[in-house]
């Protein structure tokens, strides 16, 4: 079966179930990726002459599986397994396999590490067989496998892994797209934690570029190593060790110079207290802080910038992660902060969400730095996307739509209103050259005021029937049909507020806009369409997908009321939950539609047939193309039954009472009423004996009538069931590609992008009548109101004999 990214996910997600109890994430996510990492590698190159990477001979994944139940099983992956590998390929220190503190003495360990290394024997995990080769599904399971590791981490130890957000959207804005790359252009990650960073610069890029890393912690640049290799970079070159006390990188032709890069990019930890250590102040062997400042000895967010900046190349470019305080802090960073403005270093800066990232909930910035053209920079281009992202469990995550919004707008320096701004330096200057954003861009929303006089005398404000001039100018004659003045300043509806969302959703401008949607739509539908259909085994999902995302973008570019970002959004979701999965599937086995058998495991290890499935076609798709009439009558029959189950339940609320048919049942069923009509016809039978007969019979045959569809319902669905089973393999590469890409991919997107329309349309329908609903009662009328229903109590009074003064 085909690699599906979901089920490989899952899989490799339940590897830590072996581990989990006995150490937390942060310990047991080391095994788990050194599983992962020599099962994919002797897939890939065990046995291959000239492979980037050496499995030594004895040292394969399978070599590992041989040691499953051997009571030294941990000391023989450690010896005859990790370091072969280790010293063939001159990685660093892998976790230790015997360590009893971690896996557990004796048994306990021999059980946990055959568990996991079954685990990775499963057939889903065959990486051998992915023929979307290069599309790197592997890589893509070792980001999935790093987030949620970090994700239960804590605090601490979440800092190995930035993003994969927040990652992608700095390789997209620091330009190394643009460019024509090569493995002569450098890129740097001076705390590169596990790589991740790094790894989506560069595949930015258009071509192989060379990458550098260095990490303090020494079993997390291990793991960077590894990612690199997994993501088929096996070439980058990681060091492990302090990069602000000791970088690894020097120019080989100047002594005590660093080494410079093309691109520089860098997650560093936020607000290093211990930064300084190693160093000897105020001198600096790199002369990293001559001209610009020394940072404060207890954070270290500028020693960082600052290390970035003297890493790079007379044009280079870089972007760095620090806390939003580096934009506004006195003191020593305010005057590194004045010394690196003046210089036109900082070309951009774009304000993240609180709570993004896994070692902190803060808010931070990515800090965009470019050398080039910087004496002759005038301003600073700023984006405060600090509302766009999703909840996602205790974190909050940028969407699809986030990450391309804030890239377009910063590719194209577009200034839009409470987004984005370009700030001169001179308004900077006048601010004391305090970055913060607020200052520049005010994203808040706008307040809803209330109007005094519509209140009192009545009327819609016409300020706020011009607030929503984005639709009058899609649907010019409509304003006209809904409102009508009432002086300058207010208007009256035309209509009532009941008959609002007819006279929109019937007007012929309404109905131009629509057809227009759909027509836009359909363009890109056509178009699309073939271009999937054509779709070959062995094609990489990820290019297909970013063709088609970017056909859509441009396709509802400019179009009045919508946000093309939204529609953007629709299609991106779908492609992670579902799209994907099926193009790997056809990447692997073509236009099949292979079924294969449920199987669930209880806890007792016994295996239950749970039916058939197909991933790629469903059988909704296949029964609303060839079985039709079928399902009509199991619709019709459950239909039948759902009218005879109500019947009962009508008859038993109607007759449960103390005078009932029914209240001589112990308990109201089938079997009860039948032996109470016996009882009763045994008896003398008078008007009320013949009337409960009468209702109790009548239940019975419901009952009957009702047992009697529940049968044919299961058996009309075994023999649909069969019928389906039958069809599937016989359906060609032509019917699979319709049912797929027609009737499922098109379809689906079809109908959310219509619903993101309709909620366009009731934004003007729901805005209308709360602006109706908020002024239909002036004061004058409540206090008439009022007024009568007082003289109405008075009156009553007086009947009463009591008289209100």
């Amino acid at each position: 079966m085909a690699i599906k990214k979901s089920e490989l996910y899952s899989s490799l997600w339940e590897s830590c179930d072996a581990l989990r109890g006995g150490m937390d994430a942060s310990q047991y996510k080391d095994y788990v990726l050194v599983m992962l990492f020599v099962k994919y590698i002797s897939d890939k190159w065990a046995g291959q002459p000239y492979a980037p990477i050496t499995i030594p001979k004895g040292a394969s994944f399978q070599d590992m599986v041989n040691l499953k139940g051997k009571t030294d099983i941990g000391d023989q992956i450690n010896k005859k397994i990790l370091a072969p590998i280790a010293q063939a390929n001159n990685l660093a220190k892998f976790p230790d396999f015997n360590d009893p503190t971690k896996l557990g003495n004796d048994k306990e360990m021999v059980d946990t590490l055959t568990d996991l290394i079954s685990i990775f024997e499963n057939p889903s995990l065959d990486f051998s067989k992915n023929k979307a080769d290069g599309d790197d599904i592997l890589g893509d399971a070792y980001e999935y496998l790093m987030r949620h590791f970090a994700t239960q981490s804590g605090k601490s130890k979440g800092q190995f892994y930035t993003p994969a957000e927040v990652s992608r959207t700095m390789a997209k804005i620091i330009g190394i797209n643009e460019v024509d790359t090569n493995s002569d252009i450098t890129v740097y990650d001076p705390t590169c934690g596990s790589g991740s960073l790094l790894l989506k610069v560069g595949e930015e890029a258009s071509s192989k570029v060379t990458l550098y890393g260095q990490e303090k912690d020494s079993t997390t640049a291990g793991l960077a190593r590894m990612n690199m290799i997994l993501h088929d970079n096996p070439t980058a070159e990681i060091k492990q060790g302090n990069t602000l006390s000791n970088p690894l990188f020097e120019d080989k032709d100047l002594k005590d110079n660093l080494k410079t890069f093309d691109f520089v990019v860098a997650n560093p930890p936020f607000s290093d207290k211990r930064w300084s250590q190693g160093l000897t102040l105020p001198d600096d062997t790199y002369d990293r802080f001559t001209d610009y400042g020394i940072p404060p000895s207890k954070n270290g967010d500028y020693a960082f910038l600052l290390h970035i900046i003297r890493s790079l190349k007379r044009n280079g470019k870089g972007a760095i992660i620090l806390p939003h305080g580096v934009l506004f802090r006195g003191n020593a960073e305010a005057e590194i902060r004045t010394n690196l403005i003046k210089r036109g270093f900082v070309r951009g800066i774009i304000g993240l969400p609180a709570n993004l990232f896994y070692g902190t909930g803060i808010p931070a910035a990515i800090i965009f730095v470019d050398k080039e053209n910087a004496h002759n920079r005038k301003g600073i281009f700023m984006i405060d996307a600090g509302k766009g992202y999703i909840k996602d469990g205790n974190k909050n995550r940028l969407r699809e739509q986030d990450i391309r919004r804030i890239t377009d707008v910063f590719t194209h320096q577009k200034e839009i209103p409470g987004f984005s701004k370009m700030v001169s330096i001179s308004e900077i200057a006048d601010n004391e050259y305090n970055l913060n954003i607020p200052r520049y861009i005010d994203n808040q929303d706008k307040e809803d005021l209330q109007d005094i006089e519509a209140h009192l005398k009545g009327g819609l404000p016409v300020k706020d029937i011009d607030e929503l001039e984005a639709y009058w100018k899609v649907f010019p004659t409509l304003r006209k049909s809904l409102f009508k003045k009432r002086g300058v300043q207010y208007a009256d509806l035309t209509i009532t507020k009941e008959a609002i969302k007819e006279e929109i959703y019937t007007h012929s401008e309404f109905k131009s806009f629509l057809s227009e949607m759909d027509a836009l739509f359909q363009s890109w539908s056509k178009k699309n369409t073939s271009k999937l259909k054509d779709l070959q085994q062995g094609h990489k999902p990820k290019e297909i997908i970013a063709e088609l995302a970017e056909d859509l973008l441009a396709n509802y570019q400019e179009k009045a009321l919508v946000n093309k970002y939204n529609i953007y959004q629709i299609l991106l979701s779908y492609w992670n939950e579902t799209m994907q999965d099926d193009c790997y599937i056809i990447s692997s086995d073509g236009w099949v539609a292979e079924t294969y058998r449920i199987i669930e495991k209880a806890k007792n290890g016994k295996e239950k047939d749970k039916g058939w499935t197909c991933d790629i076609v469903p059988k909704s798709l296949v029964i609303a193309k060839y079985f039709q009439a079928e399902q009509d009558a199991i619709d019709q029959l459950n239909q039948d039954k759902e009218n005879g189950s109500s019947q009962i339940s009508e008859l038993e609320e109607e007759h449960s009472g103390e005078e009932g048919a029914f209240a001589e049942l112990e308990k109201v069923n089938k079997a009860n009423a039948s032996k109470r009509i016996k009882e009763l016809k045994k008896a003398e039978q008078d008007e009320d004996t013949k009337s409960e007969i009468k209702i109790l019979e009548q239940y019975v045959k419901l009952h009957t009538e009702v047992s009697k569809i529940s049968k044919s319902i299961k058996t009309a669905e075994t023999e649909l069931d069969e019928k389906l089973y039958a069809k599937y393999p016989t359906l060609t590469p032509e019917e699979v590609k319709t049912l797929v890409v027609n009737d499922k991919w098109i379809a689906t997107i079809q109908s959310s992008i219509k619903g993101e329309i309709d909620h366009i349309s009731q934004g003007l329908t729901n805005r209308i009548k709360e602006l109706a609903e908020r002024y239909e009662t002036p004061l004058p009328s409540i206090d008439q109101e009022v007024k009568d229903l007082e003289e109405k109590v008075n009156a009553h009074l007086a009947k009463m004999g009591f008289v209100w003064n």
